[in-house]
């Protein structure tokens, strides 16, 4: 497979000469290196995206949508080439990497579908003087930054809507995973993307990077997907040039389970909000609020379904969980773990790293935390499960929404009417009611508070990536 830069349709080595070493994190071994790009190839990237992207935007939306329809069945014939890309360098069970790549690949069906129903609309003006013409064309060029947690999937996303609307996009993938940034966009040009219009560089220096991509002229939008505080970062520095973002960015998942509840489906729930992608994803179960009549059985349950995890190689059979993505990953979750354990919380199962190659950590389950303890207040982003016993709705109500962040969470209870009344009253961008998973192409992805702005996937997803043009006509 290719391991350069991706430059206006042209495969190249960086300016600098540098390379970035992919890890394997599941041995802790170099198993590749790409290409870095420096300040000059953000540069060139946006000087080739700029210049294909008018004839792009010229083109009619049922060609666009073809061409993405193409990238759709091509992603899906290359699912188990994909998949062991992903594990290779991310880790997570060859399952969930399988279940990435449909998922990725799925947003250009469904962006091909929304490339030709991009509407406006015309009107008379209320005092009679004028027409009402509204109109969305595209941004223009779009730099784009994704995180290593889903190597295709956080690319897809952006990816597919930038294009069905017209634009043309500058990638930034991970240093930890951009093998699979590079296969994706070398397949989206064999489906039939023209050259130029997806453009990937990897940097060994992302600020240098980012500062040379967004203060060229031509960018007009940033979206990203990562930690809130990158994201903030982002942000100050996007407003320097008055730029359009879209952001999304950490989450704290309270998941609530009422005494009302099917403890064994609120268990089989816990274990896919918690443990899907060996639980380093930002829609992850973060904190378990169990009412006081059922805490212990859903503590010991969640434990039993914790215990049979099977962690090892993504790549092996049966395997549940995979390599957390660095040794510093393993060592910040422990730290929280231990913190938790001094505030009083008992180690129902697990709570402490496994020893050999590679960054692992035991599947963990938590009693009796405390709603101030660190573990409860900051993200994860592995396999631990602090439970938190409750009484008082309201004040559970307030704990939950007692974070900063507001990506999502989980409501069980078989009471329908309280299921919705409490998940109004969360302050959460996205809410699964008696479910574990919620990401769907066709529901809008997004969060609250400092979460992120924008949305991504349904049919809000397409217009972040165009601008409203408003025209006063007379005729």
């Amino acid at each position: 497979m290719k391991t350069d830069l991706l430059i206006g349709g042209q495969w190249r080595a960086g300016t600098g000469g540098e390379r970035i070493d992919v890890v394997d994190p599941s041995t802790g071994e170099v198993i590749e290196t790409v290409a870095a790009g420096v300040a000059a190839d953000a540069t060139a990237a946006v000087d080739a995206a700029a210049a294909a992207q008018p004839a792009w935007a010229a083109t009619a939306p049922r060609v666009r949508a073809e061409i993405l329809r193409n990238c759709w069945q091509t992603l899906m014939e290359h699912t188990d080439e994909l998949a062991d890309l992903i594990v290779k360098e991310n880790g997570k069970p060859r399952s969930d990497a399988v279940g990435e790549v449909s998922y990725a690949a799925e947003f250009f069906r469904w962006n091909a579908e929304e490339a030709v129903r991009i509407h406006g609309s015309i009107g008379m003006a209320p005092g009679g003087d004028k027409r009402i013409i509204v109109q969305h064309p595209p941004m223009g060029v779009v730099v784009i930054v994704t995180p290593w947690n889903f190597p295709a999937a956080m690319i897809t996303r952006k990816l597919a809507p930038a294009l069905a609307a017209g634009n043309a996009v500058v990638i930034k993938p991970p240093a930890e995973t951009p093998l699979t940034a590079l296969r994706v966009a070398e397949l989206c040009e064999e489906a039939g993307v023209p050259g130029g219009l997806i453009n990937v560089v990897a940097a060994n220096d992302p600020g240098a990077w980012f500062d040379a991509a967004i203060d060229h002229k031509a960018t007009r939008m940033v979206s990203f997907t990562g930690s809130t505080a990158v994201g903030r970062l982002l942000l100050r520095k996007s407003a320097d040039r008055v730029l359009k973002t879209v952001m999304e960015l950490g989450g704290n998942a309270p998941f609530i389970v009422f005494d009302d509840a099917d403890i064994d489906a609120a268990v089989e729930g816990a274990m896919v909000a918690k443990m899907r992608h060996s639980a380093e994803t930002c829609t992850a179960a973060n904190r378990f609020y169990a009412h006081a009549g059922v805490a212990s059985e859903f503590t010991a349950k969640l434990a039993a379904a914790m215990s049979q995890v099977k962690v090892g190689n993504g790549l092996g059979e049966g395997v549940d969980c995979g390599p957390m993505i660095t040794a510093k990953a393993v060592a910040n979750m422990h730290g929280l773990v231990e913190a938790a354990l001094a505030n009083g919380a008992t180690a129902e199962l697990g709570g402490k790293p496994i020893d050999g190659p590679g960054f692992f950590y035991e599947p963990t389950v938590l009693g009796n935390v405390a709603h101030h303890s660190p573990i409860a207040g900051e993200e994860i982003f592995g396999p631990i499960a602090p439970v938190i016993s409750f009484t008082d709705t309201d004040q559970m109500i307030a704990e939950a929404n007692d974070t900063e962040m507001g990506l999502a969470a989980y409501v069980y209870t078989e009471d329908l009417r309280r299921g919705l009344q409490v998940s109004e009253r969360l302050q959460s961008g996205m809410v699964g009611l008696n479910r574990g998973a919620m990401s769907d192409p066709a529901a809008p992805f997004g969060g609250m508070k400092q979460s992120g702005l924008g949305r991504e996937g349904a049919s809000e997803g397409i217009y972040e990536f165009c601008e409203t043009q408003y025209i006063a006509a007379n005729w």
